[in-house]
């Protein structure tokens, strides 16, 4: 039954993803905010097939602080990189420039209004950082960083990358960690299963702590539904 129902939903959400990404470039022609008000669309589409094709519901622990802030979130799949924007109200995700590289893809994001990071982690490329950082945040707009750097299984808990604490330290902002639990149902390969995705919203870290105990705390904070 899970595999008919991944089936189904992968040819339902991302068939219909292949046209919506067809229009991106005359969406982002408008603008960011319509932009980002198109890609909301889009993942409220996802939202909405994960729950009604594959069983997947969400469930918010905590509660969303109004920004701006740094959220700092868990990464174990796809699902919460597209669903935090949704819920965060298209905060800047911080974003691999491997990806900003893809052709229109890369285009698109910047039109949307992403954050750049370079891992080489030079003086130049944390400049750049910062640069796009301070465009969002004179927006309104809040900063989502995923500090381990990549999607890991459940349970694992890498060490946060560097760029991290360059943010936490030249944009001076409160940080809000986001645990997340959705590998066990949403696998970076293989077959979905329905289930419950978590995000729990862990209390706020104020800026200007050292940079291991800033570091520290949100380590824990992410990884607080490990297990």
């Amino acid at each position: 039954m899970n595999v008919l129902r991944t089936l189904v939903f992968s040819i339902f959400f991302y068939g219909l993803s292949v046209v919506l990404v067809l229009l991106v470039p005359l969406v982002a022609l408008l603008g960011g905010d319509a932009l980002r008000s198109y890609a909301m669309a889009w993942v409220g589409l996802m939202t909405w097939s994960a729950r009604w094709i594959l069983g997947i519901r969400v469930k918010i622990e905590g509660e969303i602080p109004k920004g701006p802030v740094i959220f700092a979130g868990k990464h174990e799949s796809l699902f919460e990189a597209l669903e935090l924007s949704r819920l965060l109200g298209s905060p800047a995700t911080v974003m691999k420039r491997e990806l900003a590289q893809i052709p229109l893809w890369g285009w698109a994001a910047r039109r949307y209004g992403v954050i750049i990071v370079n891992r080489t982690a030079n003086a130049a490329a944390l400049r750049s950082m910062m640069k796009d950082a301070r465009v969002a945040l004179a927006q309104g707009r809040s900063v989502l960083i995923f500090p381990e750097g990549t999607r890991v299984k459940p349970g694992e808990a890498p060490a946060l990358r560097s760029g991290f604490a360059g943010l936490y330290r030249m944009l001076d902002l409160p940080v809000v960690p986001i645990a997340v639990r959705s590998g066990h149902v949403w696998p970076k390969h293989g077959i979905k299963r329905p289930g419950v995705i978590t995000f729990r919203f862990e209390p706020l870290i104020p800026p200007g702590l050292p940079r291991a105990e800033a570091e520290a705390r949100v380590h824990a904070g992410i990884n607080a539904l490990n297990g």
